[in-house]
């Protein structure tokens, strides 16, 4: 009796191990990304990457990484054309900035990728005319000011066919800038701080750049460390005035990151915002992410209660990926327990194609996928046609995570 029941005991721990083995494979077959971050990333677990951002520098076909670095020289990776990085040493300034941003456009018309670098505490902001070979020539001193940067973007806000920059700066002199590309010497800029944008101390963390009313000119959202964020919308000239009544704040926000892109699917550009409760310290505010409904003519009404999970952890960087290839934007975030300044595991919200978002992180995320992260960049590195995610870190080694060819079955 006693063999016979030690037997059955036996057999129903084989069974269970056998059904657990069964639904670890499903969990890593359901996972629509690899980490690949010891096979194809530069080891470097204490740099802090703020900010990441692609373009194909060596002009070889395939994107490489800028990396914009607190405290050391901000960094070229080149990619092999299948996703694998190599750190290009020396192509930037050496020394050691507090850099926090980093945009890449062709500032001068030349064709190659041009790099733009925002720092914060020293007030070192970099800019760099690309070769077309991997090579950069400094040309920093063509830069206006210098200010506490906390916040970039770039992009043609006058219609000129020549991309601009715009600064957020916060400290006691918060005043951001506008920088209008020189359409008689591309490559140079012109300061229309003064003439062209609200005079208001922000303590800015993100600028975003992108037409929110439809007529084809780019509009502005800022994104503040200290409430409000702001609406600014361009004439079509390049002349920002601020809409307060068209953007709905319902509660105070530290917000990090602002982005845009089309939620629901119905051609316009709605908003998130990706907020964190306090910069490392105490509790202080909601750091749930938020999205913001555009009705097409950039009066923004917040939805987040019906429409983004609730969650406790902040996020430094979010972006918007279809990681299922539904055809729909699903989320990728950052996410650190502060407090105490805790890693954790990046997080993926799915989109349900009328922007519904569910949080699906352990279903989309590798489980090592950890770390305090910091700045996410999206593209295509290793030429699949799908798009991949590089993640910086704060005092955290960068990951990259490469899609796979799994496509989600829950579309309507």
């Amino acid at each position: 009796m006693r063999q016979t029941l030690y037997r059955q005991i036996y057999l129903s721990l084989l069974t269970l191990l056998f059904l657990s083995s069964c639904g670890n494979a499903q969990q890593t077959e359901a996972t629509y990304f690899t980490d690949v971050m010891a096979t194809h990333v530069p080891q470097d677990a204490d740099a802090h990457a703020l900010d990441v951002a692609f373009a194909d520098v060596d002009e070889d076909g395939d994107l490489d990484v800028i990396l914009a670095l607190e405290a050391d020289a901000n960094r070229l990776y080149l990619n092999d054309g299948g996703g694998k990085l190599d750190w290009k040493k020396e192509v930037f300034d050496t020394a050691k900035h507090d850099t926090e941003h980093v945009r890449i456009a062709d500032f001068d018309g030349d064709g190659h990728a041009d790099v733009v670098f925002v720092a914060e505490d020293d007030q070192q902001h970099e800019y760099y005319l690309g070769n077309g070979d991997g090579s950069f020539s400094n040309v920093s001193d063509r830069l206006l000011a210098k200010s506490e940067g906390n916040g970039l973007d770039v992009g043609d806000v006058n219609g000129d066919g020549l991309p601009d920059i715009v600064v957020g700066n916060s400290g006691v002199s918060g005043q951001n800038f506008l920088w209008i590309n020189d359409e008689s010497r591309p490559g140079y800029f012109v300061d229309r701080t003064k003439e062209s944008l609200p005079q208001v101390n922000d303590a800015t963390q993100s600028i975003k750049l992108a037409d929110l009313n439809g007529d084809g000119s780019l509009d502005m959202l800022v994104g503040n460390e200290v409430p409000p964020n702001r609406l600014l919308i361009n004439d079509s000239e390049g002349n920002f005035t601020e809409a307060a009544e068209q953007l709905d704040l319902p509660v105070p926000l530290h917000t990090r990151e602002v982005f845009t892109f089309d939620a629901e699917g119905d051609g316009d550009q709605d908003v998130v915002f990706a907020n964190l409760t306090s910069n490392g310290g105490e509790r202080d505010k909601d750091p749930r992410t938020r999205i913001l409904i555009n009705d097409g003519k950039a009066n923004f009404t917040d939805e987040t209660q019906t429409r983004m999970p609730e969650n406790k952890f902040s996020t430094y960087a979010a972006a918007p990926i279809d990681i299922d290839h539904d055809g729909y934007m699903d989320l990728l975030l950052s996410a650190i327990a502060i407090p105490p300044f805790e890693a954790l595991q990046v997080r993926a919200y799915k989109n349900d194609g009328k922007g519904m978002y569910t949080n699906v992180t352990q279903q989309f995320i590798p489980a090592e996928t950890v770390g305090r992260s910091w700045g996410i960049a999206i593209g295509d590195l290793n030429g699949d046609g799908m798009d991949d995610a590089f993640i910086g870190g704060w005092g955290s080694q960068a990951r990259l995570l490469l899609s796979k060819n799994v496509r989600s079955h829950s579309k309507d």
